[in-house]
């Protein structure tokens, strides 16, 4: 009798986490290979005095659960971005959307470093991989690697890079810098 060898699929999955309105939807959008599932609204009147819009004025919308994206890498394996919400008030969702994840991708906006810690924060109390990706936002002060390595109070092993999530390659080389860090922190950890 023929036996036929099938491999499991295997689906790998990833959180964009970061402040409000640093480029988490942008990016999730850049990569992904079909139309992102997105939850954006417009942001309301009840946000005054709770949305800080400080460098980023013109931001109209906000995500309120996800932001949904999907990466074929090859037959059998797939990955799945899970874009967080930003503001506090949506965080509760953060342990459900986590939940057996990877590694994330923290995207810091130089603007407003501070944004980022919570999510840091996250990721290092529960141990999951991460990487920070600083989002280079046209106007905005341009910091080092290690000027944000510092800011953050990151450990050395923490990957920390300079990107553009509006642009594809950018995201790419985010996404592969994750995966071999998540790949190498589970290997040191066994």
């Amino acid at each position: 009798m023929d036996s036929v060898l099938s491999e499991d699929p295997v689906a790998l999955k990833i959180l964009i986490a970061g402040g409000f309105g640093v480029g988490k939807t942008t990016l999730v959008g850049s990569i992904s290979e079909i139309k992102p599932l997105r939850t954006e609204e417009v942001l309301s009147d009840r946000g005054i005095g709770i949305d800080d819009l400080d460098g980023v004025e013109t931001k109209n919308t906000t995500t309120v659960a996800m932001d949904f994206g999907r990466i074929t890498i090859r037959d059998g394996l797939v990955v799945y971005l899970f874009g967080t919400p930003g503001q506090e008030r949506f965080w509760f969702m953060w342990d459900e959307l986590s939940y057996g994840a990877l590694g994330a991708v923290v995207i810091a906006d130089t603007r407003r470093l501070t944004d980022c810690f919570p999510s840091v924060d996250y990721f290092e109390q529960r141990g999951t991989p991460f990487v920070v990706a600083v989002n280079c936002f046209e106007g905005a002060d341009q910091h080092s690697v290690d000027d944000v390595r510092i800011a953050l109070d990151l450990d050395e092993d923490v990957p920390v890079m300079l990107c553009d999530v509006r642009r594809r390659t950018s995201a790419k080389e985010v996404m592969i810098t994750l995966v071999e860090h998540s790949l190498r922190t589970l290997a040191s950890a066994n």
